[in-house]
């Protein structure tokens, strides 16, 4: 059973369950006030009765039955008795013994009864005169109350399946219309393939356990996305990012080995080498590291790094491999005397990845042009601008470049892997930074990095 149809019964149930006892506590309640008002209506026959025939002395018994019949509305099937100390019956005219010796003696031990003998209703008084001790018993049946009854049963039946069916109904749509967003739920999460794991569920605007669970499984999504584009990742930029070192260490010794050198000469290239190799082994960490923790890194991971060292760095690198001034720096307002301001928390190799490529897409889609880079000390931290003169980025695609594997260009010689400035986005946020772009077609483009201190 669907757990809407499910809602339904179980509503439906509890209203109905609630109805029924309240129309139940009505039923009796409404006969039981109609039964007491029988008893009292009783009674007064009773005291009007002991009046008329125990204090009218003078009036004869024919007289008095007169009175009574003429004035007095008679009951459905109603009985009166008066019965005197020795349980005879007198005055009313009619000595049939209707009630028993216990039951007249009953009222005069207790002084006043009411009881029920089937559909009669019965009262008895106990009443002292002059002439005597009386025991009046009055009886009747209370056919209006119990066709009244029957009615009341009657129309409480009918609203009881009225609202009964009312409830059923209800309770589907209400429970069909609050789990509409469970149905959307539902049908988007089909649509989820292996070939779009970017794609999100709608988590509404309710606060309730809908949008939670929405929530929960679009951030599980996430995380399955990252998971399985980093596997990606580390293919597409090992070779990337490795394939430099890995030259450098294969031309290094092969000019080493190209003929008899000096002992110097040797002792250079392996040093040269082992440089490479270090730097080899701190970009294999490096990414080993940002796939295994899904890009959370730990505060551990990170370390004080000067900034502009690292700006250097990066200039030196780059015009040996571009040529001289293929890289230009620019430093502005750099402290004097406080090189705190100089200094983030942040892996240093995984920053540089980023950096070189964002770098390295301003020479490939300017043609090797000039890129500036620019260091800049501002009050809330520091700012880091990489402009270059390429052929730019459409306004409408520059919300798509930090994606993976997403490429801005059609172009044979621009053509790439898509996952640099992913790279690069997922590193500089993980380090609490900021980056984003501007660019238009045909004028360049540029990215600013910000590091702001709290």
């Amino acid at each position: 059973m669907k757990i809407k149809d499910r809602l339904a019964l179980y509503f439906t149930l509890i209203s109905t369950i609630t109805l029924l006892c309240v129309l139940s506590v009505t039923y009796f309640t409404f006969k039981k006030v109609m039964e007491s008002e029988f008893f009292e209506r009783l009674t007064d026959r009773t005291m009007v009765t002991a009046k008329l025939y125990l204090k009218a002395d003078e009036i004869s018994d024919e007289a008095l039955n007169k009175v009574r019949t003429e004035y007095l509305e008679r009951l459905n099937g109603e009985v009166i008795r008066i019965y005197n100390d020795r349980n005879s019956a007198a005055f009313i005219g009619d000595d049939q013994q209707f009630w028993s010796s216990e039951t007249i003696d009953k009222v005069r031990e207790m002084g006043k009864i009411r009881f029920k003998e089937g559909e009669r209703q019965v009262v008895g008084i106990f009443y002292k005169d002059n002439q005597g001790d009386f025991v009046i018993l009055a009886s009747a049946i209370d056919q209006s109350t119990a066709v009244r009854i029957q009615k009341l049963l009657k129309v409480m039946i009918g609203v009881f399946i009225v609202i009964f069916l009312g409830l059923l109904l209800s309770g589907r749509w209400i429970a069909k219309r609050i789990l509409s967003p469970l149905d959307v739920f539902i049908d988007q999460v089909k649509l989820i393939k292996s070939n779009n794991l970017h794609f999100r569920v709608e988590e509404g605007t309710n606060k309730d356990e809908i949008t939670l669970l929405a929530q929960n499984f679009n951030n599980l999504m996430e995380h399955l996305e990252h998971s399985f584009i980093l596997q990606k990742t580390f293919v597409a930029n090992a070779s990337h990012e490795l394939r430099t070192p890995v030259t450098r260490m294969i031309i290094g010794t092969e000019i080493a080995l190209s003929k008899d050198r000096q002992k110097q000469d040797y002792e250079k290239a392996l040093q040269s080498v082992l440089e490479d190799a270090e730097k080899l082994e701190n970009i294999i960490s490096a990414l080993f590291n940002l796939a295994q923790a899904d890009l959370e890194y730990s505060s551990s991971l990170a370390t004080q790094i000067r900034v502009d060292e690292l700006i250097w760095q990066l200039q030196t690198e780059w015009n040996q491999r571009k040529g001289p001034n293929q890289l230009l720096v620019d430093m502005k307002n750099l402290p004097m005397t406080d090189d705190a301001a100089l200094i983030i928390n942040a892996n240093p190799t995984l920053l540089q990845i980023a950096l070189d490529n964002i770098i390295s897409n301003g020479f490939k889609f300017s043609d090797d042009q000039p890129v500036n880079c620019t260091l800049e000390i501002v009050p809330a931290g520091i700012v880091i601008t990489i402009s270059d003169l390429g052929i730019g980025i459409p306004e409408d695609k520059l919300k798509e470049i930090f994606k993976p594997f997403y490429s801005s260009s059609h172009k044979t010689e621009h053509a790439g892997n898509g996952m640099g400035l992913y790279m690069a986005h997922k590193i500089i946020t993980l380090f609490n930074g900021k980056i984003t772009v501007t660019s238009s077609n045909g004028n360049g483009t540029t990215f600013r990095i910000e590091f702001y201190s709290f």
